[in-house]
């Protein structure tokens, strides 16, 4: 239970800063190198992203890992 809360948080935190930045999802799936629709399942908490997509994710949005995890806030 506490691991869907966690992806539902995350994909909260990616949607909100993507959106605060002016990205689109498909813009942001490209930089991934996922096809847009995977993307939008990280948003939605329905799939888990690695750690390679993590990382990639804290340098395109400017954020710490901590903050994406909801470990601190920004």
């Amino acid at each position: 239970m506490a691991e869907e809360i966690l992806k539902i948080d995350l994909g909260a935190r990616l949607k909100e800063r993507r959106e605060q930045l002016g990205l689109t999802q498909r813009q942001v799936a490209e930089a991934l190198g996922v096809a847009q629709p995977v993307y939008q399942r990280f948003e939605k908490g329905v799939y888990e992203c690695t750690y390679s997509q993590l990382a990639a994710l804290c340098k395109l949005f400017d954020v710490s890992a901590d903050y994406l995890l909801g470990l601190k806030e920004y």
